[in-house]
């Protein structure tokens, strides 16, 4: 049984709901951006998580104010915690100030979890410290601060965390039994740099600090100050100091570690930087084959090895980053890889890059696999947080929102400083359980779960009217921008109304749109045929009675119908007839 199987029952016995254990956040910093924007990305991937964006207003509280908790994941009230004089407003995990937080969990050492008496999961530690924060390392300082004061109820996490300056990675464990809180590190991205974790933990040694001065702007390092003690008095880590790695200690790596998880990472990285995409160790280190170093000398005798090929914590990319390119890396199948999804008979005759769960199964007592790329059906919703400095902080964060799976998804704008948004995204409207025809999540699975049956044909036409979309929505946002930093200059609460007016307005007429193409794309390709179009308009026979020509009909093609009837040759073969 692998580690990572292990993380997964001992995540279940801690009550951990393991539908949090699939997400994938990619870090983009302002040196790194074609713009200059900060980014960060987050795919809430669970086969139950119904996608919809939450809004917390801003809020004034009185001394003796408290706020309840609840988990994230089950909603179920976990405590009480007190309120801070003021709190900001959050759109989804986006504050009013442009700090934006994602998370991948990585679940880590069993013995780890069941803190007693702990009040603050990840998701609703994520919340309530955007809520209290106006930048990054302050982010980092009130998350770190409220789980040392109210326990941490959850696994082994990784975290990006963004404002208009700065990318931060930070990792949390909790102490399990041995105290209240959480054992953590953070490290700040260099400028320039792209990072991501996708359920591996990823920081492995790092410089060791004396103090956590979260005033000093060249502090690259924070960490829980008994860090290495804390290993060492549990029997977690006999080495040197120095050599402690976070992740090797927290969350061993294994074939499961990188080939369904650092994987996606890696094929980020690819797509941007030459080394990366060149040089095979990196592609056999994500496929699970390892290269060490020497063995661990008598003089550092923590049993741990290290791996010489392990995919680097971030890259320098060869050219500026696109915030389209970082939309799209939120589609990858692993294309044009040896792990390519839309190649081999589990595509299907219609090259379907998606291979329904179970992540394994067992044939004739051996074990295999189904690929996990960042694109995946069970996506609730995703986001790229955009972050510039050169806008007041209202106008100048940008959330970039879609529900369902990434790949047929939409990113449509929400500026962070509105006060609502869209109806068709808002929590309430909708659930897994309960149908909407207003949701955006129910519009989205219906086009999506369409695209599925027919992918290659269908699908070429949902890339092409999203790439239209959000070309023109980022279009639209330079001109936003323009007139609502004019308006906040001159009134800062019209620019605010204006920039709730423009988002809520896009995200509902999105909506609209979308169920008209899902219509069309519907009757066009029903019952496996493929009637004649021009551009999203279905044609008739030219006889004026809405009846369509004879449409075409496409078989299976030529390679899936040979093996078709492999094996089945004297059942499918029609006989020739006689003369």
């Amino acid at each position: 049984m692998t580690n990572k199987i292990i993380s997964f029952i001992l995540c279940l016995i801690a009550g951990s709901n393991l539908s949090s254990f699939a997400c994938t956040s990619l870090i983009v910093t302002k040196g790194a951006s074609k713009d200059g924007s900060v980014m960060i990305t987050y795919s809430a991937d669970s086969h139950i998580r119904y996608g919809a964006a939450v809004f917390l207003p801003a809020a004034d509280h009185q001394p003796g104010d408290v706020r309840e908790v609840y988990h994230y994941e089950n909603g179920k009230l976990m405590g009480t915690i007190p309120e801070v004089a003021h709190t900001y407003s959050v759109v989804q995990f986006m504050n009013e100030h442009q700090v934006a937080v994602g998370e991948s969990t990585f679940g880590g050492l069993g013995a780890l979890y069941g803190q007693k008496d702990a009040i603050l999961d990840y998701g609703s530690l994520m919340r309530i410290g955007l809520q209290r924060s106006k930048t990054a390392r302050e982010m980092i300082k009130v998350m770190t601060e409220l789980v040392a004061a109210y326990g941490y109820a959850s696994g082994g996490e990784s975290f990006s965390i963004s404002d208009p300056h700065e990318a931060w990675i930070m990792e949390m464990v909790g102490r399990g039994k041995s105290g209240k809180g959480a054992i953590w590190v953070a490290r700040l991205v260099p400028d320039g740099y792209v990072s991501g974790h996708a359920n591996q933990a990823r920081i492995t040694t790092f410089p060791l600090q004396k103090t956590n001065d979260w005033n000093n702007l060249q502090q690259t390092v924070y960490h829980s100050p008994d860090i290495v003690s804390f290993v060492k008095e549990n029997g977690f880590y006999k080495g040197k100091d120095e050599d402690f790695s976070f992740a090797d200690v927290f969350n061993p790596i294994d074939f499961g570690g990188a080939r369904y998880c650092d994987a996606r990472v890696w094929s980020f990285f690819r797509k941007i930087n030459k080394e990366i995409r060149e040089d095979e160790k990196y592609t056999d280190f994500v496929m699970g084959k390892f290269e060490y170093d020497i063995e661990t000398s008598q003089d550092n005798p923590s049993s741990i090895k290290s791996i010489s090929n392990r995919l680097p914590l971030w890259v320098k990319p060869d050219a500026s980053v696109t915030l389209q390119q970082v939309m799209n890396a939120m589609r990858d199948h692993f294309e044009d890889t040896p792990m390519d999804m839309r190649k081999g008979v589990g595509a299907g005759p219609f090259e379907n890059p998606y291979r329904w769960r179970p992540l394994e199964f067992e044939v004739d007592g051996q074990k295999y696999l189904n690929e996990r790329a960042i694109a995946t059906q069970q996506t609730g919703y995703s986001f790229v947080a955009q972050s510039r400095e050169w806008l007041p902080a209202p106008i100048g964060g940008v959330f970039w929102f879609g529900v369902d799976d990434t790949d047929g998804s939409v990113y449509t704008p929400f500026y962070c400083g509105i006060t609502e948004v869209p109806d068709s995204y808002r929590v309430g409207n909708g659930s897994m359980i309960s149908w909407s025809d207003t949701s955006a999540f129910w519009t989205f699975n219906q086009l999506t779960n369409w695209a599925y049956t027919r992918y290659n044909l269908i699908h070429p036409e949902v890339e092409k009217y999203q790439s239209q979309l959000e070309s023109s929505f980022i279009d639209e946002v330079k001109v936003v921008d323009k007139l609502a930093e004019k308006y906040y200059n001159e009134d800062k609460e019209s620019a605010i109304a204006y920039i709730t007016q423009y988002s809520v307005y896009t995200g509902n007429k999105l909506v609209s749109d979308w169920k008209d193409f899902y219509h069309y794309l519907l009757m066009k390709y029903m019952d496996g045929n493929m009637k004649i179009a021009e551009g999203c308009e279905l044609k008739d026979n030219g006889n004026g009675k809405n009846i369509p020509p004879m449409p075409k009909q496409l078989g299976y093609g030529k390679d899936w119908e040979r093996s078709m009837i492999i094996g089945n040759e004297d059942l499918l073969k029609v006989p020739v007839k006689d003369n």
